[in-house]
């Protein structure tokens, strides 16, 4: 049962333009490089010249291929491309090649994560096309122009089921699915360049009623914008409806500015664009073995890998899940895991310390400035009891900075005050120098927690009284009269020990 939001069911498609990692065009041999002057990647078949005959470009259909393969999809031995009638100034055919009877990837589905609760969405086709090209509006000057880069660029456009029925729903999807095509490498998944641009079909609808008009919310660029155009839709159409107004179906922009949606025109069907086959194009036969071929060159892919981590490190599914958000993020974790032989520790510090430092620095974990085998020496010694959390944090932020290298198993640290002085040394000899080993001796600590007791008389007796803050209070004021040293299970366990908890 789909959650109702005012009463009504909220029913989501997507379709999503992902933009193919090709270095030529789909039917000529113009460059997709990004960043380009206007109409200098444009050859005479984009330019729609008189006497030019597109070619297809193998490199897309094996990109195709490999989206196939990911999502458990039919490909077909036989697809066929048509035109799609329409006119608009970038587009200088007056038609876009596309295919739309029979598409080259049938059916197939995206498997992911809402929170923890497992989530799927159906996939309708993938079908190959051209991109069109850019009108240019300098209002500065009154007048507008035409850029053809983007004329005939591949894309693949993937069409789900209306399977989805809220903006998270929608978001975790469109976020599974540009995690597959980027981890197979068949697009760059830059979105702000449009390499990954999702439409939504939204409707909305009472539950037992027959299902709502939809409105198509194009070119949504980032999964902020995505939520935020989706929720106001989805209230705009409840409201249209509460007030007795009919839903039309258009196509709409979303204004980022004002969070708002408007209506751009109103919605074709598939008649309106009076598809027929290319005559230019011949069939498109991909045979079984072309497919074999590609599926021997295919990653191991993250359904796979992440159901791996569960049965080969005995993480839990849903931290599997995260770790392999990308190929990097995922290396990276095995060889921290390998490293330290504790999975668990490894995954909790890969996703929480090292992955909150990448983001706030906005780097990838390609660009992580702690090696994983680095970060696999300090839980080893925070395992051992060698060092406690707080310290492993000190060296990591030293580590982080560069002030302390790692290099081959040795630490390279710069002596204060002496320039370009350094000593390279051990972990344990890295611990004695900056005096970060934790203080586990039963006997230390068991004076300092009789002194702190003492000092602080009413944290005790309002701990007595049931209040659990005051504990912790005492917790904070063990640890700072050890100078962050002490094992703060130990701490826990005597300072319940010593108030008789």
């Amino acid at each position: 049962m789909s959650k109702l939001i005012q009463g009504y069911e909220v029913v989501i498609g997507f379709e999503t333009h992902t933009q193919l990692a090709t270095s030529s065009k789909i039917f000529s041999r113009a460059s997709t490089a990004f960043g380009a002057e206007p109409n200098t990647q444009a050859a005479p078949v984009d330019l729609a010249l008189p006497g030019t005959l597109p070619v297809m470009n193998k490199g897309a259909v094996e990109c195709a291929i490999k989206l196939g393969l990911a999502l458990g999809s039919t490909i077909a031995e036989k697809s066929i491309f048509a035109r799609k009638n329409y006119f608009y100034p970038d587009l200088p055919k007056g038609y876009q090649i596309s295919q739309f009877e029979i598409p080259v990837v049938q059916g197939g589905s995206v498997e992911f994560f809402l929170g923890e609760q497992p989530k799927t969405v159906h996939l309708v086709r993938a079908h190959l096309e051209e991109d069109a090209g850019k009108s240019l509006h300098e209002d500065f000057i009154g007048q507008s122009g035409i850029d053809l880069n983007r004329a005939g660029t591949p894309l693949l456009e993937i069409v789900t089921e209306p399977d989805m029925h809220s903006s998270d729903e929608a978001v975790a999807y469109a976020k599974e699915l540009h995690k597959i095509v980027t981890w197979i490498g068949i697009c760059d998944g830059n979105m702000q360049e449009g390499s990954f641009r999702c439409d939504a079909n939204v409707s909305v609808h009472k539950p037992n009623t027959p299902l709502g008009t939809r409105r198509e919310i194009k070119n949504l660029n980032s999964f902020k914008f995505m939520q935020q155009a989706i929720d106001f839709e989805i209230r705009w159409q409840i409201e249209q409806i509460e007030d007795g107004k009919k839903i039309q179906q258009a196509t709409v922009l979303f204004d980022p500015d004002t969070g708002e949606t408007r209506a751009m025109r109103t919605k074709e069907d598939a008649a309106d664009y009076r598809y027929f086959p290319d005559p230019d194009l011949p069939p498109l036969h991909v045979a079984p073995s072309w497919v074999n071929q590609v599926k021997a060159t295919m990653p191991e892919l993250p359904r796979v890998m992440a159901a791996r981590f569960v049965s080969e490190y005995g993480l839990p599914e849903y931290d599997a899940n995260q770790l392999t958000q990308s190929q990097a993020m995922a290396a990276y974790f095995e060889d921290a895991a390998k490293a330290c032989g504790q999975s668990k520790l490894a995954s909790n510090w890969v996703m929480g310390e090292i992955s909150r430092r990448l983001n706030q620095d906005e780097k990838t974990f390609e660009q992580c400035p702690v090696s994983a085998v680095c970060l696999g020496e300090l839980l080893n010694r925070v395992h051992a009891s060698s060092i406690n959390v707080q310290a492993a944090r000190t060296l990591l932020d030293r580590l982080w900075s560069g002030e302390l290298k790692y290099d081959n198993g040795r630490f390279i640290l710069e002596l204060e005050g002496h320039g370009s002085i350094t000593k390279s040394l051990l972990m344990g000899d890295l611990i004695v120098e900056l005096g970060l080993g934790q203080i586990n001796d039963s006997g230390a600590l068991e004076k300092i927690i009789e002194e702190v007791l003492a000092a602080n008389p009413d944290n005790v007796a309002q701990f007595k009284a049931g209040k659990d803050k005051a504990f912790n209070a005492l917790v904070g004021q063990a640890m700072k009269a050890s100078k962050g040293k002490a094992n703060p299970q130990q701490v826990n366990d005597m300072l319940r020990s010593k108030l008789g908890a």
